[in-house]
């Protein structure tokens, strides 16, 4: 579960940053038990073997279509590209089962907190992440 957190927190994403986002959404401020329980959802299913390799997947795409070339057609997140959609959507479900796809529409669309600063493939497999931790915490 390190390699994971390590690989994320090299684009700064950490589980602090990932539960605002989650919040950030949410109409009213959340108890400090409703935090505690998400960050340990997230760290959950950080664990889960299937939710690392495609989060992996996720970065090994950013890095090999828009880090090393930042003006890759990719880097604009294209209307056109559905991968990154898909990547994100297989992530909420497999956390949060088929509500999850829902809330990862919400999450992708709104892109708050970190989600706004990250490239295409990350940023709806963080999406994914957070939605489908979302629907299984509650």
């Amino acid at each position: 579960m390190e390699e994971i957190h390590s690989a994320l927190a090299s684009y700064g994403i950490t589980v602090a940053l990932l539960c605002d986002a989650a919040f950030q959404c949410v109409p009213s401020i959340p108890a400090e038990s409703d935090q505690k329980l998400l960050k340990e959802r997230i760290n959950r299913a950080l664990s889960d073997q299937n939710v690392t390799v495609l989060i992996t997947g996720a970065i090994l795409l950013e890095d090999t279509l828009i880090t090393k070339d930042p003006h890759s057609i990719y880097a604009s997140d294209p209307l056109w590209l559905l991968a990154d959609e898909i990547l994100g959507i297989a992530i909420a479900e497999l956390i949060g089962g088929p509500k999850a796809k829902l809330v990862f529409t919400h999450y992708d669309q709104n892109k708050p907190g970190i989600l706004a600063t990250l490239g295409p493939f990350l940023d709806d497999a963080m999406a994914g992440l957070i939605a489908g931790c979302m629907v299984s915490a509650w």
